[in-house]
């Protein structure tokens, strides 16, 4: 099944949208919003299933064309917003080409943060940041919505707790990192507001390609209308239910939490890159010193994932644009 919220209102107007990502249809009628939908996710998820099918079926009167140029993030607004860096290969090469410290038990214990949740970006918006001077990067990654995660959840448990998959770009301020990091406090400053592709699919959606809880697709990535990668979500070290029961070992999570894996990154350099930032460890590691700028105004990146050659959860394509700053009193 695939969900989508089209702007308007502060949660948006929840939609179901067909399998071709062409079709879409009203489901407020089931829940007025995907929050609300997630929240009573036993109840609302059959019903939307029926209405999916009806859909795909050509059987649903007032289906009307979808234009992902009117969808927000599928959560515009979201309870939790915990990303994880759940890619090994990427904190290595970032440790190698800047000689860092490893990060104690990188290896056993995930890594995750909480970003800020109040205001999710749409696939095709405009990204507005202040600064080019602040290191501006993508970060191509996946992601899944849960329903309501007790406290202290087991990993089985958690696994059950996955209702969506999501696509996203974890805007990320590479100037303000190294100083966050070292305060022990972690991101702020450094994580501006994340896009989200247009379209959230139900793990049952892309078969074979979701297995140990990890999106096995690649995740291709354009960066100024060139390949810059398409590195394969199925190389995480940990899967999404080894960070949920992580996340929910000392705090329940609310129904409508977003969990992200982190940049998707692959070892052996052949698929590229999901960020800037890994590109650049790369070439200081072969070079001696980085190559590629960070963004500048203008620039653009797009994001898609496919199986089997398909769009699944729509385009991700956005421009970097400055931000309209208001008075400061």
């Amino acid at each position: 099944m695939k969900l989508a919220s089209l702007k308007g209102g502060k949660d948006g107007h929840l939609v179901v949208v067909s399998r071709d990502l062409q079709q879409s249809v009203n489901a407020q009628a089931i829940a007025p919003t995907l929050l609300d939908a997630v929240e009573r996710w036993t109840e609302c998820e059959p019903r939307l299933q029926q209405l999916y099918a009806r859909l795909n079926a050509g059987q649903v009167e007032g289906a009307s064309a979808f234009d992902p140029r009117q969808a927000a993030a599928p959560l515009p607004r979201a309870p939790q917003w915990c990303d994880g860096s759940a890619f090994l290969n990427h904190g290595r090469l970032m440790e190698t080409a800047f000689k860092l410290a490893p990060i104690p038990d990188m290896e056993t214990i995930p890594l995750i943060y909480q970003g800020g949740s109040d205001d999710f970006l749409g696939a095709t918006d405009d990204v507005p940041l202040p600064d080019e001077a602040h290191g501006i990067d993508f970060e191509g990654e996946y992601g899944v919505i849960l329903h309501e995660v007790p406290l202290g959840a087991s990993v089985q448990l958690a696994r059950s707790r996955i209702a969506l998959l999501v696509q996203v770009n974890d805007v990320s301020l590479r100037a303000f990192g190294p100083r966050e990091m070292r305060t022990g406090f972690g991101f702020f400053q450094a994580k501006p507001s994340s896009s989200f592709a247009p379209v959230a699919v139900t793990p049952d959606e892309i078969g074979d390609y979701w297995r140990n809880t990890r999106v096995h697709m690649d995740l291709h990535v354009e960066y100024n209308g060139a390949w810059f990668g398409n590195p394969n979500g199925g190389e995480m070290n940990f899967g999404f239910d080894e960070l949920i029961a992580h996340a929910a070992a000392t705090r329940r999570l609310s129904a409508g939490t977003i969990i992200g894996s982190g940049t998707v990154s692959n070892a052996g350099g052949k698929k590229g890159s999901a960020c800037i930032a890994e590109r650049r460890a790369i070439e200081t590691i072969e070079h001696g010193a980085p190559k590629t700028p960070f963004m500048r105004f203008g620039d653009r990146v797009r994001m898609e994932a496919r199986q089997d050659g398909h769009c699944v959860f729509g385009v991700i394509d956005q421009r970097i644009v400055r931000a309209a700053i208001g008075p400061r009193a």
